[in-house]
């Protein structure tokens, strides 16, 4: 099975996690984001979305990141996606609220128009009420996240066992660490995270990004 990905996009390597740490072998393809390859002619036959991540397995081609790691999972019978129903149900019901809440404001809102010169809104005062704006909800999200959601006594978002929806989150949430959160105000939060950046599959995968943030230190965010 072949992977359309670049190291840089958070999507991506909500795939890179769950297969490196599951040992699933995948052909990996760099699609250069940084150059633009994704708008061009060619990729966009292969995802008219222009984005990645991409699945190709043969004939079979699936796009949006929650889809391919349940259809890894599946083909590997993993138990992060438990078969049993209700199981399986609180692990969608977490990976939907990662991607219809937190996500839209936490990332896009208030940390890509400040590290991404392609998401900055258009002029001063647009950038300013946007990251107000999403500063706020995002302070919402997370105090539900890690009050309710996680709460004191999992280590992981739905119990005591890795799922997809920590692999899924926990990319989402390290984004915070661009605009230098330290996530102290959120300890369960920060526990959790934890547990998932001591995998052995972190750090090789966290390369490129890492040393993106790196590069933005000494800089001055709106952050949460």
């Amino acid at each position: 099975m072949k992977l359309y990905f670049h190291p840089a996009s958070t999507t991506s390597r909500v795939v890179q996690m769950f297969a490196t740490d599951q040992g699933i072998a995948l052909d990996y393809q760099v699609v250069d984001l940084f150059t633009g390859e994704h708008m061009q002619a060619p990729f966009a036959a292969i995802n008219p979305n222009c984005l990645v991540p991409v699945l190709e397995d043969g004939g079979f081609r699936l796009t949006e990141c929650s889809a391919i790691v349940k259809y890894l999972a599946d083909q590997a019978g993993s138990p992060a996606y438990p078969r049993d129903l209700q199981a399986r149900a609180r692990v969608n019901e977490m990976m939907d609220w990662f991607n219809a809440n937190i996500y839209k404001d936490l990332g896009y809102g208030l940390i890509y128009p400040q590290i991404f010169p392609g998401h900055k809104r258009p002029g001063d005062a647009v950038q300013a009420g946007t990251l107000a704006w999403a500063r706020d909800k995002s302070g919402i999200w997370l105090k539900t996240l890690d009050t309710h959601l996680i709460g004191p006594d999992k280590a992981y978002l739905c119990g005591n066992s890795i799922s997809l929806a920590d692999y899924l989150g926990a990319e989402m949430i390290a984004l915070l660490g661009m605009i230098g959160s330290d996530l102290a105000a959120y300890p369960n939060i920060r526990r959790w995270m934890g547990h998932m950046m001591a995998l052995k599959s972190w750090a090789p995968v966290h390369g490129v990004i890492n040393g993106f943030a790196a590069s933005l230190k000494g800089q001055t965010f709106v952050t949460v």
